[in-house]
């Protein structure tokens, strides 16, 4: 899983593995796989996240985001 720098307190980190360790359970059918898979948290630094051929800082990324949001929630609201 790759997040910016700093986003997921170790609450947080603890909390993510642990349900993505149960997606993998879900999904296989077998909750013993998902009590041995391998979670990876990574933190992008800023500039490390490229997108749209450019390297965005996080602040970028966040605003990119928000305007994608913003747009399909704008075609949903429409149609």
């Amino acid at each position: 899983m790759l997040t910016n720098a700093g986003g997921l307190s170790r609450e947080k980190q603890i909390e993510v593995v642990a349900k993505l360790g149960h997606l993998v359970g879900d999904a296989a059918g077998d909750e013993a796989l998902g009590k041995r898979a391998w979670v990876l948290l990574t933190e992008a630094i800023p500039g490390g996240w490229g997108l749209w051929g450019h390297a965005h800082t996080n602040e970028e990324l966040v605003a990119a985001a928000r305007a994608e949001i913003g747009a399909i929630a704008a075609v949903r609201s429409a149609g």
